[in-house]
């Protein structure tokens, strides 16, 4: 299954494949919405969980998000790089993007995701339920052990965070940190590799 939606994500055109991202996120604000319908019991019992606390979500934000990049950047080096193969995808979403571009899909990312799974499934949930979903939505990720054991340990630790924090928007900043960071180290190694290529 995950071979096969390798396959098609290859398959696709730059268009399709940010039609796809886009759509992807919309449908996870689209779960996120209609299940908290049904969980809340009204609109300011969720957004008490938005909290403009600026020292909050700069030191435990900013601070997740950070530590987490250079864990994985330290962890790049020493693991075979096998250990990190997606397929490529991670690379067909983000290596040819401006970084503005690359700014807004992480921000889009980050906001839905970390409503429906944090926000909805987590506080209804529990954390250990909300990661396993997280984990098994990057469906990419199951036939690649180390990858797979990577998103469910970050998405425990960032529900760990949420738990601390009570504040949804300490953990959109940190997911957001995350995958804007490593993508742009995503461009960075892309650009490097053609700037080496033989002409």
């Amino acid at each position: 299954m995950a071979k096969n939606q390798q396959q098609l994500i290859q398959s696709m055109t730059d268009r399709e494949l940010l039609i796809h991202l886009y759509t992807t996120q919309a449908f996870l604000c689209l779960i996120a919405l209609v299940l908290g319908l049904f969980q809340y019991d009204s609109f300011s019992q969720f957004a008490s969980y938005f909290k403009l606390d600026f020292v909050s979500i700069l030191v435990y934000g900013g601070g997740t998000g950070l530590a987490v990049v250079c864990i994985d950047l330290l962890l790049m080096k020493v693991l075979p790089s096998h250990w990190y193969d997606d397929g490529g995808i991670n690379e067909r979403i983000f290596a040819n993007r401006s970084i503005l571009h690359l700014f807004i899909i992480c921000l889009i990312v980050s906001f839905s995701e970390e409503i429906l799974f944090r926000g909805v499934l987590q506080v209804h949930l529990g954390l250990i339920w909300a990661s396993l979903i997280f984990a098994l939505v990057h469906i990419r990720y199951l036939k690649k052990w180390f990858l797979f054991l990577s998103v469910v340990v970050l998405s425990f630790f960032i529900g760990m965070v949420f738990w601390w924090t009570n504040n949804l928007w300490v953990t959109i900043v940190a997911h957001f940190l995350i995958d804007f960071l490593l993508g742009l180290q995503i461009r960075k190694v892309k650009e490097k590799k053609k700037k080496n290529r033989p002409i």
